[in-house]
């Protein structure tokens, strides 16, 4: 009977380049999605399948932020490993040999989110002692920018990296459990045309040597949350499973449907239409609060309307007329005052910026 306590590894070491300029100080998976960071939503769904040793691959560029985001977080315990510079998912594994052992283990992309975690991938692999393998796989209506599985008799038989005619419309999803036999299957791999290894090369490798790779459909929603569209739309997904909760002040406001106001936080003289979260110690006074909006810790929404926005830790929005809506706004940013048109406005702005919309 092979060994079936788990390790977990957490791919953290790329640079976001496509969520620029939020990236440009920080990692992605620091990004808060409902007011919690990526990173945290992959702890929490490795700890909730029973795996308590985490290895979190880093580069030079996200190990300081990557540390500070998980020291203390649940009970588990974390090992960095260095991978720099990144070279795929492959490359990954392949520098996390001396953590990893001969354990089996979750190898967990940093930018991603399920609905309902990922335990029925880990029950799988652990239900099926011969399987070399398991694989998170999703539906989606256009395969050709994802890696695509083949599927007979019950096993993954094939594996195509981003098929300009998909043979299926199952993408690979970003979790993965392996046995140590990935790891021979890694040796000697080649590099592909931009350099990286390809974890798909290694699985196509076990599949030939006769090892058995298991599908497992992802329940619920599913997403990478590779761009700011994704960020806004993973926010809107997690608002959705929100109920209303007031554990803040709530003076000469009007709430409705779902809203969430955190311990410390004032919303006053204001309207919040739900699903909407208010962080813990943030201010809403004289403002107006649409739908699928998170703000986060410390905010300052005054005389001022957001919707469909996601708006970090302490940022403070302040005298707009125009709405501002389905944005991105990073940590620590500072928007104030404008007396002009248009009637709305749409911002993807990085973290400790400030914007000056007077005329």
């Amino acid at each position: 009977m092979r060994n079936m306590n788990l390790k977990g590894l957490i791919l953290a070491a790329g640079l976001g380049t496509r969520l620029r300029p939020i990236t440009s100080l920080r990692p992605k998976p620091t990004i808060s999605v409902a007011n919690k960071s990526l990173i945290h939503y992959a702890i929490d769904d490795l700890v909730d399948a029973g795996v308590g040793e985490i290895g979190i691959v880093v580069s030079h560029e996200t190990i300081e932020h990557i540390q500070l985001a998980v020291e203390g977080y649940r009970e588990a315990r974390y090992t960095f490993v260095l991978q720099d510079p990144p070279k795929g998912l492959a490359h990954a594994v392949d520098v996390s040999r001396e953590f990893l052992g001969d354990s089996p283990f979750v190898m967990y992309l940093g930018d991603n989110l399920f609905e309902h975690g990922i335990t029925p991938f880990t029950d799988t692999f652990r239900a099926h002692p011969e399987a070399a393998a398991v694989l998170a796989l999703v539906r989606v209506e256009d395969p050709r920018a994802f890696g695509v599985a083949v599927i007979e008799e019950g096993q993954i038989t094939r594996l195509v990296e981003k098929p300009a005619d998909p043979p299926s419309n199952l993408a690979v999803a970003g979790v993965y459990v392996f046995d140590s036999s990935i790891l021979d299957a890694i040796d000697g791999l080649e590099p592909g045309a931009r350099g990286e290894y390809q974890i798909t090369d290694a699985i196509a490798r076990l599949i030939e040597r006769g090892g058995t790779v298991l599908p497992q459909e992802v329940t619920g929603w599913w997403k990478d949350t590779g761009k700011p569209e994704d960020i806004l739309d993973a926010n809107r997904l997690e608002l959705l499973s929100r109920r209303r909760s007031i554990e803040g002040s709530v003076e000469d406001a009007q709430l409705v449907g779902d809203v969430v106001v955190m311990p410390g936080a004032v919303v006053r003289r204001s309207t919040v239409f739900g699903p909407a979260l208010i962080g813990p110690d943030a201010l809403v006074e004289d403002a107006y609060v649409g739908p699928f909006t998170s703000l986060g810790d410390g905010v300052q929404l005054v005389n001022a309307e957001v919707e469909y926005a996601v708006v970090g830790a302490r940022s403070a929005i302040r005298n707009v007329n125009a709405r501002i809506q389905g944005s991105l706004i990073g940590e620590d940013v500072t928007i104030a005052g404008t007396t002009s048109r248009p009637s709305t406005h749409r911002m993807i702005v990085g973290d400790m910026s400030e914007i000056d919309l007077q005329q």
